[in-house]
């Protein structure tokens, strides 16, 4: 079984077409054959696969070896920078689009939706709602309105995702950071992305986040940036540094150890010590579907890395099963043991036992 953990869709209520009145929503179409993609009078053109027909994607990431896939939504689409209860509105048009993908195609795929985390009350209540409707949890973005997600004022959302044992997949807002030289060589993708997670994630280390709610599912978009080549300056400073002591009781590096991480590094030997330090229970298939900065083969990116065959295995799909809470008792012959020959698919993907 592998599942990509990573993958982005567009649906279509969301779209332009559902509501052509409507400027805010991304427009998708098509010219001689080529997809095009427009949001906020802007053309995006770093989405190179199939951003809107499911049944598409599902082909597609078949074609690199994937099983099963679990789905959220474009990033802008989280609409972090908008009023609450229009972000609000917003969000819901796309969980119940996302709780439908799901539910019409157990086994194939699950699906993470999305909540106002501008204002962090109204997405916890939000949060629940998608749990009930079957989604495996939320996409977030590292920031709202320059705000960290280690900010105390995100603790209401942190407990209730700890409390529903929500998959909280957190993923850079792509244009994070407005210095100059972001604007050049495409660094505002290469650079400015994992270094959006990196800040993230060391936020809510040192502030103490991911001790104080261990129960947390939390996944780290682009293998957790650089957050694991810091943790020798983090626990350095731990050491020390009044500020740094102030919120974390246990060493920076163990509270690392509490995220899981996406395999998407684009370099073997990078994964192999991200999987190295992390351990391989921690570490999850990834591709960034459809975008030109995905890994286009994340199965041969997992086997370059020379894993134990049980490692491998986990990073391929088994912890993808294990952190979404998947029956197999249940699977009703969905998938085929390996000695039958079959890789096997995910099914009921985002039944969880909350």
């Amino acid at each position: 079984m592998v599942v990509d953990v990573h993958a982005h869709v567009i649906v279509p209520e969301i779209a332009r077409d559902a509501a052509p009145r409507e400027q805010w929503r991304p427009r998708v179409w098509r010219e001689d054959g080529a997809q095009l993609v427009e949001l906020d009078g802007r053309p995006i053109r770093s989405a190179v696969n199939e951003f809107v027909d499911v049944e598409a994607i599902i082909d597609r990431e078949a074609e690199a070896g994937v099983d099963g896939v679990v789905l959220c939504p474009w990033m802008p689409l989280l609409f972090p920078g908008t009023e609450p209860a229009a972000a609000l509105e917003r969000c819901r048009i796309q969980n119940d689009a996302l709780a439908e993908i799901a539910a019409a195609r157990p086994g194939r795929v699950a699906t993470l939706g999305a909540v106002p985390l501008q204002d962090p009350a109204l997405a916890a209540a939000e949060l629940e709602s998608v749990l009930d409707a079957g989604l495996a949890g939320v996409e977030v973005p590292a920031s709202v309105s320059g705000a960290y997600l280690g900010d105390p004022r995100f603790e209401p959302f942190w407990e209730a995702a700890a409390s529903g044992r929500a998959l909280v997949f957190i993923h850079p807002t792509t244009r994070g950071f407005d210095a100059p030289a972001f604007a050049e060589h495409y660094l505002w993708n290469t650079v400015g992305n994992p270094l959006e997670t990196t800040i993230c994630a060391a936020q809510m280390t040192m502030a103490g986040v991911m001790e104080r709610h261990p129960d947390l599912r939390v996944l780290l978009a682009h293998g957790g940036g650089a957050l694991p080549a810091l943790r020798g300056r983090l626990r350095h400073a731990h050491t020390f540094q009044p500020d740094a002591m102030a919120r974390l009781g246990e060493a920076p590096p163990e509270s690392i150890r509490r995220f899981y991480f996406d395999t998407v590094t684009h370099d073997a030997e990078l994964l192999r010590a991200l999987i190295d330090f992390a351990g391989a229970e921690r570490v999850l298939l990834g591709s960034d579907y459809p975008f030109d900065m995905a890994d286009p083969d994340p199965v041969a990116t997992v086997r370059a890395c020379g894993l134990e065959a049980a490692d491998e295995a986990a990073v391929m799909g088994g912890n993808a099963d294990s952190l979404l809470g998947l029956d197999r008792a249940d699977r009703q012959g969905a998938s085929t043991s390996p000695a039958d020959g079959g890789a096997g698919t995910v099914s009921e993907i985002s039944g969880r036992d909350r």
